[in-house]
């Protein structure tokens, strides 16, 4: 059973604007250790990746708290919510502490895609209600 869907676009120049303005305290402020790790490898080798990078994880964590209908109230927040990567390549969230408690406590499952096109990254998310009163 649907428990929610959210959807967000963003513009990647807004993003690189961000960056310009507050550095990487930015990017410490929207990712999770994990993902910032990858924000500085792709940064490196390719800026422009590294913003589209930044941007889709952004739009990706609205559209995540969208669907679970809390927005970016606790326990939903930028770092502890992280878009993470299966062995294929399809993007996944993985939560940590307050809020992974309060997703599971829910029987919730999460369902990501994301997008970027020059100027714009966008996410879709569908989160489920699993188990006896769900799926």
């Amino acid at each position: 059973m649907i428990y929610g869907i959210g959807t967000d676009i963003c513009d990647v120049r807004r993003i690189q604007a961000s960056l310009a303005r507050h550095g990487e305290r930015f990017a410490q402020k929207i990712l999770s250790e994990a993902e910032l790790a990858t924000w500085r490898e792709r940064s490196e080798r390719w800026p422009e990746r590294g913003v589209r990078y930044l941007a889709t994880r952004f739009s990706a964590k609205e559209a995540f708290s969208k669907a679970i209908g809390l927005g970016l109230r606790m326990p939903m927040t930028w770092r502890l919510c992280e878009v993470g990567k299966l062995p294929s390549g399809q993007p996944t969230i993985v939560l940590h502490g307050e809020l992974k408690t309060w997703f599971e406590a829910k029987s919730l499952s999460a369902h990501i895609s994301v997008t970027d096109e020059t100027d714009y990254a966008a996410s879709f998310c569908v989160v489920e209600l699993i188990g006896k009163n769900g799926l």
